[in-house]
């Protein structure tokens, strides 16, 4: 006869609640930000209100967290719970894909339709009465309107930072796979190593990636208002560069854990759910290299 086994029932937890008043603040000083600087008025209350939600978020984050680690620690937790968290990080990353998907799809239906039919090619090339004699080029340096979208001089090439910051972040990839590797095999020493291996790296790529921000804005004159290209090169590579900086914080929670004593060869979910979360940061880099620096 199969045995019944227990499934902790967390008791009734303020966490959501501050999650959500959290989210909101912070979306709401987002959004006034845009639109103040886009109006040309001032940015400084939107600013505080972003930080606000944004300083919500933070307490929300360690102490719901900090609650699921001490309830793990205590042994309150089931295989059952197990597989609920496995699923949860599972479909999280599910929804970062999608969200992903769905800039890439924007770019993809730039490239491929809308400037296509601006410059007279296709089924509907009569959309290129809007700017006669516009040229359809990928990447859309020259803008069609010049004077509404400031046209960049040039753009970034491939074979420099980029391609730096591509090698450190599959040689992260490695690391945390070997650190991975270690953990199971029970030492802690090597995890320590390729832990902070893998987290200089990520520091690495997010110095560059500044650093090639200054340079396509001070030298290049390539911005978020440099006409479709430019909004779209930073609305991926941003993005992107914020969830590398996410990904970073939580694989620095998990040496700070490590060090803790927390985790054991057989179960150390945390630590699993930071690694599957940087290869998808990972893959979306290579994707991003691909897509937007090199075709």
């Amino acid at each position: 006869m199969a045995e019944n086994q227990s499934y902790y029932v967390p008791e009734q937890s303020k966490w959501p609640i501050i999650a959500t008043v959290g989210l909101g603040v912070t979306l709401y000083g987002a959004a006034s930000i845009m639109v103040n600087g886009q109006q040309g008025e001032s940015t400084t209350g939107a600013w505080i209100m972003f930080l606000v939600g944004a300083l919500i978020m933070a307490y929300m984050l360690f102490g719901w967290f900090g609650n699921v680690i001490r309830e793990s620690r205590a042994g309150l937790y089931s295989p059952q719970m197990d597989r609920s968290f496995r699923w949860g990080m599972s479909w999280f990353i599910f929804s970062e894909v999608m969200f992903f998907a769905a800039f890439f799809g924007a770019l993809f239906y730039v490239r491929v339709f809308a400037v296509p039919w601006l410059g007279g090619e296709g089924d509907r090339g009569s959309s290129n009465m809007l700017w006669e004699g516009f040229q359809a080029t990928w990447p859309l340096i020259q803008t069609p309107d010049p004077q509404a979208y400031p046209p960049a001089d040039a753009i970034i090439g491939p074979w420099g930072l980029p391609l730096i910051n591509t090698i450190l972040l599959v040689t992260s990839s490695f690391t945390i796979t070997v650190a991975h590797h270690a953990l199971k095999a029970g030492n802690r020493a090597k995890v320590k190593i390729w832990m902070i291996a893998t987290i200089l790296l990520a520091v690495g790529f997010l110095v560059l990636q500044a650093e090639e921000y200054m340079h396509a804005y001070q030298d290049l004159n390539l911005t978020l208002e440099s006409g479709i290209y430019g909004s779209t090169f930073f609305m991926l590579t941003g993005f992107h560069g914020a969830h590398v900086t996410l990904g970073t914080l939580m694989l620095f929670i998990m040496l700070m854990r490590i060090n803790k004593g927390h985790f054991t060869a057989d179960s150390h979910f945390g630590f699993e759910a930071a690694a599957w979360y940087w290869h998808f940061v990972d893959v979306v880099w290579l994707g991003l290299f691909v897509f937007v620096y090199i075709i």
